[in-house]
């Protein structure tokens, strides 16, 4: 399935913007939102924020704040946005990152030169506004008016560096009415503002918990793929971890702010060239660099490579001029790579998936699905909330999904979101501690996993409003359980799934197959697991001695296919199919194939009957041949492994 990044968006609060502008300008009126009113209920939710802004709060349109309003000055820099009186750091870090991708921006903000004041057609003007971001699936359009806070004729929250560019301000105020109010942005995530920008996924490496620092290898991977990142237009932000209430906004000695975020603006390798610098980084003719900005406009990095260093008076002017280098105090600053993966702890990277204009570096096949977790009577359709792995005797009761794997191996992305909780902030509620586990399963698996499989990848466990995960996965079926860590938290999730080729990724509902409607058709009594182990001795198929063999089992109408082991008359399979049977004496056949690109050729085969067993039993098959060839023994024995139950639910 793949979805467009910007569908049909939704009206929030039913608010058409193009008729309420209408409307205002036929009254000859300003537009005022009644629905996010220019008071205090607006601004707060609890005492302690409203205690931290003395003074008279007046809200006042742009107009009243200077004589040229305009919503861009000069078009849109990644340093327009600064941080105002609120703890939101993570959103203006994203408005940077935002800035930098003009197609994105058009989206959030759209219509931007229609909303544009124009001088000469002053009647257009209505005060009113719209943006749109992206939440839980859908894009919704937030209708604002122009009336701000401020304190003594300043904007109390973000603002920009030029005193009549407003679109940071208005922005804010958009995603503040789609959060509930203005303290309900006090501390967020960067992730979150990322995906609410772009509809993509975020992904986020912990630095310091992974090495990065010490480890040359993996930060030169990490060096290559941002780079690559930034070049496919990923938005990205990085901050240093705060280890106590204490630190937070503790400045360090190279000038960083602990527990703030910074907007990621460029990756680049700068040219040393014939200059001191060659000794000091010996064997490197380019430095591998990156430039990030402070949301506060200033407080910047004061290491190696800082605004005004002496090590920038070694970099040629022409390199310099490439770079677009200033030393002003706009919280803009370069810094070598080495120093971002000693200094930094997170890491975010938002994927811009499935569109026209932005995309993974290959194409990718996205499946979404948006379910339940859920309260019911056991053993019921409902009963689906039932915690993470650590609670074995209900985790099989959550939401389950299937997909397939049909390359040798892919490396899947997969997010798992819940409902955004921060307009719930006023009653208390928090986010869900949430994640997913991966198991590999049968080749055919149809119906709902009733044992628990062997691991193939799980997820962090987080109090977030996502959980990403990249992973490498191997040929075959897999299903996938997203779970709350533990069991009885009900609540809504979206669950996206990125392949390289499309996973076939269904939803599975069923427990076991559903009775026929017609009485003649009787119904399965028996349900069989077979593992084809292996098969050794083949005949020999091409002039080096070795065949490509893969086999078909089949049994009571059905059939499946195992992958293909190159090059071996030996081959290893360890892949299961799982059979709901009508009668125990119908046999299972399996036939041994060599793969051509022309025409396959036949290896022999074996049948076998399975009647009801306790514990796997392990068969070692002889192969014959066809029935044209008069059931001629044929080289080499299968290996497999079966068990049958009469109880439709044990697999």
């Amino acid at each position: 399935m793949v979805f467009g990044l910007f569908d049909n968006y939704q009206a929030f609060n039913n608010q058409q913007y193009e008729s309420l502008k209408k409307e205002a300008q036929e009254n000859g009126t300003l537009f005022e939102d009644k629905t996010f009113s220019a008071d205090d209920s607006s601004l707060f939710f609890s005492d302690l924020q409203q205690q931290q802004l003395e003074g008279n709060i007046e809200w006042k349109r742009p107009g009243e704040l200077c004589d040229d309003p305009k919503l861009f000055v000069d078009g849109v820099c990644s340093c327009d946005a600064v941080q105002g009186m609120l703890g939101n750091c993570w959103l203006v870090a994203a408005c940077s990152a935002l800035a930098q991708e003009k197609e994105l921006w058009n989206k959030v903000i759209p219509d931007y030169k229609e909303q544009e004041w124009d001088p000469e057609n002053t009647n257009n003007y209505a005060g009113i506004f719209h943006f749109r971001f992206w939440r839980f699936g859908k894009w919704i359009d937030v209708v604002i008016d122009d009336l701000l806070p401020t304190l003594n004729g300043q904007l109390i929250y973000m603002h920009s560096r030029e005193k009549n560019e407003f679109w940071g301000a208005l922005l804010e105020k958009a995603y503040a009415k789609l959060s509930g109010n203005y303290e309900c942005l006090e501390g967020g995530n960067l992730s979150d503002a990322l995906i609410d920008f772009t509809g993509g996924i975020s992904e986020v490496i912990e630095l310091q918990k992974d090495d990065y620092s010490n480890d040359e290898v993996k930060r030169t991977e990490l060096y290559k793929r941002m780079k690559k990142e930034i070049e496919q237009h990923s938005l990205m932000c990085c901050a240093l971890h705060a280890n106590s209430q204490q630190e937070m906004e503790m400045q360090t000695e190279v000038g960083l702010v602990k527990g703030h975020a910074y907007g990621i603006t460029a990756v680049r390798k700068v040219v040393i060239g014939e200059s001191g610098l060659m000794s000091y980084f010996t064997g490197r003719e380019k430095l591998q660099m990156i430039r990030l900005r402070n949301p506060w406009g200033g407080k910047e990095w004061t290491g190696s490579f800082s605004d005004g260093s002496p090590e920038w008076d070694n970099i040629s002017e022409s390199e310099r001029e490439k770079l677009g280098l200033t030393f002003d105090e706009d919280g803009e600053f370069w810094m070598l790579f080495d120093d971002f993966c000693s200094n930094f702890t997170d890491l975010s990277i938002c994927h811009i998936v499935n569109t026209a204009w932005y995309s993974f570096s290959k194409t990718c096949n996205e499946a979404r699905f948006f379910g339940q977790w859920t309260e019911g009577e056991k053993g019921t359709s409902l009963d689906r909330c039932g915690g993470c792995i650590n609670y074995k005797h209900s985790f099989l009761h959550n939401p389950q999904y299937r997909f397939d794997i049909d390359d040798a191996e892919d490396t899947v992305r997969i997010y798992l979101m819940q409902e955004d909780k921060r307009s719930q902030k006023i009653e208390g509620l928090q986010n869900l501690v949430i994640g997913f586990y991966i198991m590999k399963v049968e080749l055919n698996r149809r119906y709902r996993l009733h044992t628990i499989k062997e691991k193939s990848a799980v997820s962090e466990y987080m109090s977030s409003r996502g959980v990403f995960l990249r992973c490498t996965l191997k040929t075959g079926r897999y299903v996938i359980v997203p779970t709350t860590f533990e069991p009885n938290n009900t609540g809504n999730f979206m669950l996206r799934i990125f392949t390289n080729k499309d996973a076939d990724a269904v939803e599975l509902t069923e427990d076991v197959p559903s009775q026929s409607i017609c009485p003649c058709l009787s119904y399965p009594s028996i349900v069989t697991l077979i593992t084809i182990r292996s098969a050794s001795g083949l005949e020999k198929q091409d002039r080096f001695g070795t065949a490509d063999p893969y086999c078909i089992v089949k049994c009571e109408g059905e059939r499946i296919r195992t992958p293909i082991c190159h090059d071996t008359l030996d081959p290893v399979w360890n892949v299961s199919a799982i059979f709901y049977r009508k009668s125990v004496d119908s046999p299972i056949k399996i036939q041994v194939w060599n793969s051509n690109i022309i025409m396959d050729t036949y290896l022999g085969k074996g049948a076998l009957t399975v009647p009801i067993t306790t514990e796997p039993v392990i068969h070692e098959i002889e192969l014959f041949g066809r029935k044209g060839e008069g059931g001629v023994k044929k080289p080499g024995t299968l290996v497999v492994e079966v068990i049958t139950s009469d109880d439709l639910m044990t697999f």
